[in-house]
């Protein structure tokens, strides 16, 4: 049975990284400012999509609460009278070269998972595709007049207009290292050049976010059968034991969450991104089953009337959405033809 990789200890225990890892750091840091200095000097381009985009991403490796905070974008756009898109690079699929529509009924293995969950939870276009700029000129093509790009902070070929970097609450920045001394993807000065930042605190009241941070929070809703029926409060399970399967960049994130609503957790962890099958699911009671809705859209060939799934939703300040939609509007005039 797979589990989850856990990531070095020393990128978030204190402990000194071994000599090794601190020299392909240092190799790696290097390579990063080299690519960042070609964007800079324009002898690499940037690609316009032809439409405002917004990059939503993070500068450590591993998730921190990207994709709840992309949803959350998404049904804002759309309720303030925009066409969003979805651009992606679709981790974890099969053919990670290929581009492709997203649809509800695509499968997990061929879109990948948080695109198919964006696409059912949504109903925009979702296009997936290693380069998110061909990704995000499909999306104006089809008819969206903004982009938002699902991770991709790093992916300078695409030009934006509004970069949002999300913080895990708990880990932050780990010990600020670059790859793989520490789990920095580009130096943490790199969040100054960010438009937002927005720390996900979860449902743990002891996070708060610091200057120049708007907090979000992840509420639960109903837990919803896979094999179909009704939903179920969360506050019929306070007090059981439970399985709950989280497989997403911080596990414990989640168990975190059930355990303070007053729900025994029996905790199974698996590998970001993780490919199920019907025997990582067979825990040997007849205990309910409680999993993110991104291990859920994998599970659906094999679940039974014990299985649920757990949706979040991203809670924001109004105040950080009336400061995002208020960039929109100029963004939109900047937007111009794609170069070449």
């Amino acid at each position: 049975m797979s589990r989850v990789r856990q990531a070095p200890r020393w990128w978030f225990d204190g402990s000194t990284p071994p000599l090794p890892a601190r020299m392909l750091s240092k190799l790696y840091a290097a390579a990063v400012a080299a690519r960042v200095s070609l964007y800079r000097k324009g002898l690499l381009r940037r690609k316009q999509a032809g439409a405002p985009v917004v990059v939503v991403g993070n500068l450590i490796a591993g998730g921190s609460g990207k994709t709840p905070l992309t949803l959350a974008i998404v049904e804002r756009l759309k309720a303030a009278g925009f066409t969003p898109g979805v651009a992606s690079r679709g981790y974890g699929r099969k053919d990670a070269r290929a581009a492709a529509w997203v649809d509800a009924d695509t499968a997990p293995a061929i879109g990948g998972d948080e695109p198919v969950l964006i696409a059912r939870l949504t109903g925009v276009r979702v296009r997936v595709d290693a380069d998110r700029a061909a990704a995000a000129r499909a999306l104006v093509a089809a008819g969206c007049n903004v982009v938002v790009c699902d991770d991709g902070l790093q992916h300078y070929a695409l030009a934006r207009d509004i970069e949002i970097e999300v913080i895990d609450g708990r880990r932050r920045h780990g010990n600020g290292l670059p790859l793989p001394a520490g789990p920095m993807r580009e130096p943490a000065a790199r969040a100054a050049s960010c438009d937002f930042r927005v720390l996900n605190v979860g449902s743990d009241p002891d996070l708060v976010a610091g200057f120049g941070e708007w907090p979000m929070w992840l509420a639960p809703g109903d837990a919803m059968p896979l094999a179909g029926g009704r939903p179920r409060k969360l506050s019929d399970f306070i007090g059981q034991r439970v399985h709950a399967v989280a497989g997403i960049g911080d596990p414990e994130r989640f168990f975190t969450m059930l355990r303070s609503l007053g729900i025994a957790v029996v905790p199974h962890a698996f590998a970001d991104h993780h490919a199920y099958s019907e025997d990582d699911l067979r825990f040997g009671s007849d205990l309910p089953v409680l999993m993110t809705a991104k291990d859920a859209v994998k599970c659906a060939a094999f679940v039974t009337e014990r299985h649920y799934m757990v949706p979040v939703r991203a809670e924001l300040p109004e105040a950080f959405w009336i400061a995002f939609l208020a960039r929109l509007p100029a963004a939109r005039t900047q937007a111009g033809g794609a170069d070449a």
